[in-house]
C-alpha cells in the first residue's frame, strides 16, 4: 500500500488560495479630474436623479432597521460588513458616477421589511435578498443568501420581530450561490429528513449549482476578484458596490438537494396553505431558474429574471453568453401569465407596488433586452462588428430614463458585444484579426514604430490632460506589454483607469478599472476562496466533474506519447471510474469489472473531498483506513505528475 500518493491529486483538481479581505486605505489614489467632474455633472443633468419614488419604495414596509451589521466567521475573519458602506450617503462625490451613487444608496437601505401580508424580506444582509413567507403552520424561506453565517444572522434578526414558527419549506429560485449557499445556516440535512422540510428548486438545479465554474473555475475566480472589487478599499475612491447589490459574502457555503423539482413550463404547488404558480425561466439569467406567483396575495416573485438594473448578457468574470431574445420573451410571458399581480418582489433590490406599476416595470425590462437584441443584430447585419455596435447602439429615451434599465450591473456596451458574440463568435471576419500577433509580440513593435517609450509617454500625458482616457489606456497598455517595468507608464495608466472608474455607471466596470489600477501599482494579491468553505458544495458535486477538471489541467507536452489507465474506486459511493490517457487527452469512463488498468486507488468520497480542500494532511492520510493503492506505484506517481496545478494568480494588466 502507498497512501501518500493520493496527495498529489489535491492540487490537480481545484486551485485554492486563503481568503483575504484587504481593504486598503486610499493613500496614493487619484482624485476626480476636471474631465471626470464635467462628465459626471452631465449625468446629473441628463437623468431625473431628483425622483424620490425608488427611495420611498426601498424604505416602504420597514419593520426594523439593522445598523451595525458585521458578521464574523469561525476563524474571526469578516464574512460580511455592511457598515463598511456607511459612507454611501448624501450627494455623490466627484469620484463616483452620480447615477451609480444613487443606486448604491438604495442598495444600502437594510433591515426587515413587510412586502405584503404573509411576505417579508431581509435586505442588506448579503448580496441578495432573503424572502420569508408565512404559511398556515410555518415559514417558507426563499433564497437563503450566499453564506451560512449571513443566513444565520438574517434569520436571527427576523426571529426578533416575527412570530416563532417552524420552517416548512425552502425555495431556491436559481442556481447561483448567492441564492442557496447559506441554506445550512437555516436548516440542517437532518432537520430536512426528520421534519419533512420541502426543498423546491428548478429542474437541473443540482447539476447547474455544483458544476458552474468547475472546469474554468481558476480563471473565473481570478476575474471575479476584479468584477466584485474584492480587494478594493470601501470608499468613495474605491469599491462602492456592485449594482445588483453591495457585494458577495465570503463565508461558509452549503447546499441541500431538492426534494421537489419544477420541470414544467408552468407548475402549481400548494406549500403550507399558500398556492404557488411556478414559471420555468431556465436559460435566461441562470441555467436553472424559476419565478413564481402567489394568486392569493397577487404577488409576483421575479427571481432574477427581472431586477432594478440592466443585467448581464455576458458577465465580465466569464461565463457563457445568455440569450437576450429568450430572456425578453420569458419576461413577456410572466407579464401575461401574472397580469393580475399587484406586487413584484425579487431576489435583489426592492419591490414594486401597484398593478399598473408592475406591468410597466415588466414591459420596460422586457423591451430593454429585446431592444438590445434587435438593434445589435440589425447593426450586425449592416456589417458592424461587436466593438462598432457598442459605439453606435443607444436606448430610446423611454427606456434609458427608466432607472431599472440603467447599466449598474450589466452595461449597454458590453451587452451589445454579447449579442454579437452569441451569433457570430469571436471573429469579426476581418482577415487581419484571424491570426494576429499576441500583445507581448506586437506591443514592442508598436512602441518602436511610434518613436519609443518616451515619445509614447509624452503623447499619453498630453492625451490624459485632454481627458482622452480611453485612448490613453490603449497607448499605455501597449507600452506596459512592451516594457512591464516602465514605472511611469504604470503610474499614469493606474491614474487613467481610476478616471474611467469614476465615470463608470456600471459597478463591475468601476471595480475592474480600480482593481487594474491597484495591481499596476501593488501587484497581484494572493487572494481567493478557501476551499474549506466549499466542503458541502464539493460533497454534492458529481465526481465526474472533477475528472473533467483534471482533463483541462493535463499538460499535453508532458503527456505526449504516454498511454496510462488508472482506476479510482469510491468505496462509500459504490462508484468506480477508469481514467484513460492517450494522445495527450484524458477521458473517464465507468469502471467495469475486468477492465485492464495499470494501477488503482480505493478511497472514500468523504476523504476525497477532505483532501481536495486541504482539511486532511499527510499524517491523517498515512494512517487512514479509507485509502489504499494497488498496482504499479511509480506509474501512478508519474501519471499524477502530468497535471498542472494552476494557482490563479496570473497577471491581467501586465504581461
Amino acid at each position: 500500500m502507498f497512501k501518500p500518493v493520493i496527495l498529489l491529486l489535491v492540487g490537480l483538481l481545484i486551485a485554492c488560495q486563503p481568503v483575504t479581505q484587504s481593504f486598503q486605505a486610499d493613500k496614493g489614489r487619484s482624485s476626480a479630474s476636471a474631465a471626470t467632474l464635467v462628465l459626471n455633472q452631465a449625468v446629473k443633468e441628463r437623468l431625473p436623479l431628483e425622483n424620490e419614488q425608488d427611495n420611498i419604495d426601498a424604505k416602504r414596509g420597514l419593520i426594523a432597521q439593522v445598523t451595525d451589521l458585521n458578521v464574523m466567521g469561525e476563524t474571526g475573519e469578516p464574512v460580511w460588513d455592511m457598515t463598511a458602506y456607511d459612507f454611501v450617503k448624501g450627494e455623490a462625490p466627484g469620484s463616483v458616477n452620480p447615477s451609480l451613487w444613487r443606486q448604491e444608496k438604495l442598495n444600502n437601505v437594510r433591515g426587515l421589511f413587510k412586502v405584503t401580508e404573509r411576505v417579508y424580506q431581509l435586505r442588506g444582509f448579503d448580496f441578495a435578498n432573503m424572502t420569508i413567507m408565512e404559511g398556515d403552520s410555518g415559514w417558507i424561506i426563499v433564497d437563503p443568501l450566499t453564506a451560512k453565517e449571513t443566513a444565520q444572522a438574517a434569520l436571527a434578526f427576523a426571529r426578533q420581530h416575527l412570530p416563532v414558527k417552524p420552517i416548512r419549506a425552502i425555495i431556491f429560485t436559481h442556481a447561483h450561490m448567492d441564492h442557496f449557499g447559506g441554506v445550512l445556516g437555516i436548516v440542517s440535512p437532518e432537520q430536512v429528513a426528520e421534519l419533512g422540510i420541502r426543498i423546491i428548486a428548478p429542474g437541473g438545479f443540482m447539476e447547474a449549482a455544483t458544476s458552474e465554474n468547475i472546469i474554468a473555475g481558476v480563471a473565473m475566480s481570478r476575474r471575479a476578484t476584479y468584477m466584485y472589487g474584492k480587494d478594493l478599499p470601501r470608499s468613495a475612491l474605491g469599491h462602492v458596490g456592485s449594482g445588483l447589490g453591495t457585494g458577495p459574502a465570503f463565508g461558509t457555503f452549503g447546499i441541500l438537494e431538492p426534494t421537489e423539482l419544477i420541470n414544467e413550463q408552468t407548475q402549481q404547488l400548494n406549500i403550507d396553505g399558500l398556492e404557488f404558480v411556478f414559471q420555468n425561466v431556465s436559460g435566461t439569467e441562470s441555467v436553472a431558474e424559476v419565478t413564481f406567483y402567489l394568486p392569493q396575495l397577487k404577488a409576483f416573485a421575479g427571481a432574477e429574471l427581472v431586477s432594478r438594473n440592466m443585467h448581464n448578457l455576458y458577465t465580465l468574470r466569464g461565463a457563457e453568453v445568455r440569450d437576450a431574445l429568450k430572456w425578453s420573451n420569458k419576461i413577456d410571458e410572466a407579464r401575461i401569465l401574472f397580469r393580475e399581480a399587484e406586487i413584484y418582489f425579487g431576489s435583489h433590490h426592492w419591490p414594486v407596488w401597484g398593478q399598473d406599476n408592475v406591468q410597466n416595470f415588466l414591459s420596460k425590462q422586457r423591451d430593454l433586452y429585446k431592444h438590445l437584441h434587435d438593434q445589435s443584430v440589425r447593426l450586425m447585419n449592416q456589417g458592424l462588428n461587436g466593438a462598432e455596435i457598442a459605439e453606435k447602439i443607444s436606448l430610446p429615451e423611454e427606456l434609458s430614463q427608466f432607472f431599472a434599465n440603467r447599466g449598474y450591473y450589466g452595461s449597454l456596451r458590453h451587452n451589445a458585444k454579447a449579442v454579437y458574440q452569441y451569433y457570430m463568435g469571436w471573429f469579426d471576419a476581418n482577415p487581419a484579426h484571424l491570426n494576429p500577433l499576441p500583445q507581448g509580440e506586437s506591443a514592442p513593435r508598436y512602441i518602436a514604430m511610434m518613436g519609443g517609450a518616451e515619445q509614447v509617454m509624452k503623447s499619453a500625458l498630453a492625451s490624459y490632460d485632454r481627458g482622452e482616457y480611453r485612448w490613453v489606456a490603449e497607448l499605455l497598455n501597449r507600452l506596459i506589454f512592451a516594457d512591464a517595468d516602465h514605472q511611469a507608464a504604470r503610474q499614469l495608466l493606474a491614474k487613467t483607469y481610476s478616471q474611467l472608474a469614476y465615470q463608470a455607471e456600471s459597478a463591475p466596470w468601476r471595480n475592474f478599472y480600480l482593481t487594474g489600477a491597484q495591481e499596476l501599482i501593488s501587484g497581484v494579491k494572493p487572494t481567493g476562496i478557501n476551499l474549506t468553505a466549499m466542503e458541502d458544495i464539493l460533497r454534492n458535486t458529481p465526481v465526474t466533474k472533477f475528472f473533467d477538471s483534471m482533463a483541462v489541467r493535463l499538460n499535453s507536452e508532458k503527456a505526449a506519447g504516454k498511454q496510462v489507465s488508472v482506476a479510482i474506486h469510491f468505496t462509500d459511493l459504490e462508484q468506480s471510474y477508469r481514467l484513460e490517457l492517450s494522445n495527450s487527452v484524458l477521458r473517464h469512463y465507468p469502471y467495469q469489472a475486468g477492465d485492464g488498468v495499470d494501477s488503482g486507488i480505493y478511497i472514500s468520497h468523504a476523504l476525497f473531498v477532505k483532501l481536495l480542500i486541504g482539511k486532511l494532511g499527510i499524517r491523517e492520510t498515512l494512517f487512514s483506513d479509507d485509502l489504499s493503492v494497488e498496482g504499479n506505484i511509480l506509474d501512478l506517481v508519474g501519471f499524477f505528475m502530468l497535471f498542472d496545478k494552476p494557482d490563479g494568480l496570473f497577471n491581467i494588466v501586465s504581461p
